[in-house]
């Protein structure tokens, strides 16, 4: 019998883990998870290796070796985080052999204190894929307007970029002009454009929390029968830009040289209100050529009962305006909406990068 995990595979979905931890990697359940569910990839953020780094167990060694050698706070997240990502890129190695490069690949995220300075972020991505020197690594940077410019720079560096914390069209646009001026910019500095990978990580659960708020607080029934659908509908008009993107002359120029499609990924799609199905945003965003990327629980509701029948998106996009158009009409402002929680995002990261800092903090001094 085939899995939903593998009918969603069939359907042109990539399926990456949402979560990345030493345990994962030494105990062998990653591993089991790309064998069993049709994990091809795994992604990270601050959040995920500050819950990782609470259980310290499997850092313990690593832990005490940086304590001894005076390793500086800082310097210590570095490490312990490069080393997990480093090795996790390598279990993936023959994934991203198989793939050409396109699975397989293993998520990082920059220094969330430097999302608002481009320099930095560019420098601190050269960094991070200097360090883990792996071709399958991606190196996350935030959306956010100031971050546009750093995607392009890296992007010609002949880095892979996962382009992360996207909750907006316009800013999705925006997303995908940086990565052609960054491909553009590879070829003229002789680039093998055929290397550079990168996706759009557009964030899908978060938009139903915020404007479902705003819903209740209508209070109509208009306005409650429309909880529940702004997320999808921005995602599906987010596939929309993508196709749209593919037939412009600038990206066929591109594609002639080489260069690859910057994937749609799925990202926050675990469902936070009980009363919606908890596959949700599994089943109703398939599409060809898009990533999902899932917690560990979202991933086992998916191959427990998820219902995959195929491309759920192509041909959806009247419908989802008109859904944003009718919450619109509810007098919820889409622009305020998508500002906030790209606001909301960065502290949010910021918040989990101190909590990551504060545990290896103690965690050093109980070493020393």
């Amino acid at each position: 019998m085939t899995t939903p995990t593998q009918k969603l595979s069939d359907a042109g979905v990539s399926i990456w883990l949402d979560d990345l931890s030493r345990q994962r990697l030494t105990s062998g359940n990653l591993q089991e998870l790309i064998d069993t569910k049709n994990v091809v990839g795994v992604t990270t953020n601050p959040t995920i290796f500050a819950a990782a780094l609470a259980d310290g167990e499997s850092y313990r060694e690593q832990v005490a070796e940086l304590a001894k050698a005076g390793a500086s706070v800082d310097d210590a997240v570095f490490r312990i985080t490069t080393d997990d990502v480093r090795d996790a890129c390598d279990l993936f190695t023959p994934i991203a052999q198989a793939t050409q490069g396109v699975d397989g690949r293993v998520s990082i995220e920059v220094d969330p204190r430097l999302a608002q300075d481009a320099d930095a972020t560019s420098t601190m991505a050269q960094k991070l894929s200097q360090t883990i020197d792996r071709p399958n690594a991606l190196i996350k940077i935030p959306a956010t307007e100031k971050g546009l410019p750093s995607i392009a720079a890296t992007i010609a560096e002949g880095i892979s970029v996962n382009v992360t914390l996207i909750f907006s069209l316009d800013r999705y646009r925006g997303v995908i002009n940086a990565y052609m001026q960054g491909l553009e910019e590879a070829l003229e500095n002789g680039k093998d454009l055929s290397t550079i990978h990168s996706v759009a990580s557009f964030f899908v659960s978060r938009v139903d929390t915020e404007i479902d708020k705003r819903l209740d607080a209508v209070g109509t029934d208009e306005a409650k029968a429309l909880k529940g659908k702004a997320g999808l509908a921005n995602a599906r008009l987010a596939y929309q830009v993508y196709e749209e993107q593919l037939e412009t002359e600038r990206w066929k120029r591109l594609a002639a040289a080489g260069a690859n499609p910057q994937r749609p990924l799925w990202a926050s799609t675990g469902v936070k209100d009980p009363s919606l199905p908890d596959t949700l945003y599994v089943s109703e965003l398939v599409a060809p050529n898009t990533v999902n990327t899932m917690p560990e629980k979202t991933l086992d509701a998916t191959y427990d009962h998820a219902e995959i029948t195929g491309d759920t998106v192509t041909g959806t996009y009247q419908q989802a305006t008109d859904v944003l158009n009718a919450v619109a009409e509810q007098g919820i402002s889409y622009e305020e909406v998508v500002d906030q929680l790209e606001t909301e995002g960065l502290k949010k990261f910021d918040k989990s990068w101190d909590e990551l800092l504060a545990t290896v903090r103690t965690a050093l001094d109980e070493a020393r």
